[in-house]
């Protein structure tokens, strides 16, 4: 049950926090999305310690904490106007690096690595070829942009690969995290370096984020 109350109480305060950063209230918004991301933390820390693999729930952890760390980054540009776009890199990179850990978290877990790692790369192409012709951005941005997306993108075809081989419901979990939160980064960049910024995909792509994290946190205590 306890579980449950911190998944509604990081929802509660994602609801809160949109609707600050929607009235531009933004260092009321970096707190209170800085508070929901600390739920999932202390959400897969609590199921770390229930979980028998300790190197997956070790790397998942670590990948948790710089996901709240990035949260907390990317909202920041809002509040250093000036030096917005390094602040965004920087969040980009941290994120980066906890699409790392998820991964490195899941490779050992993989009886198809090969295939998995050859379908993550088709698939990153076909979706950056898509994705670049829907936004105009600064080459610096495109350049994180085909290592961010590689790795979620990796990732998420890990994710779904050891899901089939072995559909338990942690692998459910992890796996509609996975593409839970691909499909928010995506929407992210659209919204962001798209013709129009639209506060419906604003909320998409935090829901489907926040939803994604508290899913892969959940997944700990049941492997």
């Amino acid at each position: 049950m306890q579980y449950l109350y911190l998944c509604a109480m990081c929802l509660g305060m994602m609801i809160i926090f949109i609707y600050q950063e929607k009235a531009k209230n933004y260092i009321a918004a970096v707190m209170l999305k800085g508070m929901a991301s600390a739920v999932f933390v202390a959400l897969g820390i609590l199921g770390s310690k229930m979980s028998r693999d300790q190197n997956f729930a070790k790397y998942v952890v670590i990948g948790l904490i710089l996901g709240c760390v990035a949260d907390v980054l990317l909202n920041l540009r809002f509040v250093f106007e000036k030096k917005g776009k390094i602040v965004f890199l920087v969040g980009i990179l941290v994120f980066l690096s906890g699409h790392v850990m998820y991964l490195l978290a899941l490779i050992p877990k993989c009886a198809n690595l090969t295939v998995c790692l050859i379908a993550g790369a088709v698939l990153t192409v076909l979706t950056l070829i898509w994705i670049f012709r829907q936004i105009t951005a600064a080459a610096a941005f495109k350049i994180f942009g085909v290592f961010y997306i590689g790795a979620i993108m990796m990732m998420t075809c890990v994710a779904i690969g050891i899901l089939v081989g072995d559909p338990s419901l942690h692998n459910v979990l992890f796996a509609v995290g996975a593409v839970s939160f691909l499909i928010s980064d995506i929407v992210l960049i659209l919204n962001t370096f798209g013709s129009e910024s639209k506060f419906s995909l604003r909320v998409v792509n935090l829901s489907l984020y926040y939803v994604g994290q508290l899913l892969i946190a959940l997944s700990l205590q049941l492997i």
